[in-house]
C-alpha cells in the first residue's frame, strides 16, 4: 500500500479491521445498522512524543500492530478512496497479541 501521509509526533494512522458481515444464524446486518469496528491495524506512526525538555520518547506501537481503541477516538480521514483513522497514542486502549502460546492457546491481549 502506497500511502502518502506521515503522522506527526505521537499520532498514529490506522485502518479499521472489518468484522464479518454475517452473524450466527445467517442474519446479514446492513451497513447502516452496524457499528464501526474498534479494532485496527497500524499503517503509519509518528516519530514520538516530545517532552517539555525537548526529549523525544518513541511510540510503543509499530506498523503492523493490531490495536483496540475507544468508540469515539481519533479523526477519520479518506486517502485515495480508503478510510483511515488518525489517533494519538494515548487514545489506544491496548495492543492485541496474536502470538501463539506454547500450549497452543492464544495469549491475552497486552
Amino acid at each position: 500500500m502506497a500511502m502518502n501521509i506521515r503522522p506527526l509526533y505521537d499520532r498514529i494512522v490506522v485502518k479499521r479491521i472489518e468484522e464479518t458481515e454475517t452473524m450466527k444464524g445467517g442474519i446479514i446486518i446492513p451497513d447502516t445498522a452496524k457499528e464501526k469496528p474498534q479494532e485496527a491495524e497500524v499503517v503509519a506512526v509518528g516519530k514520538g512524543r516530545r517532552l517539555e525538555d525537548g526529549k523525544l520518547i518513541a511510540l510503543e506501537v509499530q506498523v503492523g500492530d493490531r490495536i483496540l481503541f475507544g468508540k469515539y477516538a481519533g479523526n477519520e480521514i479518506k486517502i485515495d478512496g480508503e478510510e483511515y483513522l488518525i489517533l494519538r497514542e494515548d487514545e489506544i486502549l491496548g495492543v492485541l497479541d496474536t502470538a501463539e502460546a506454547p500450549s497452543g492457546k492464544k495469549t491475552k491481549a497486552s
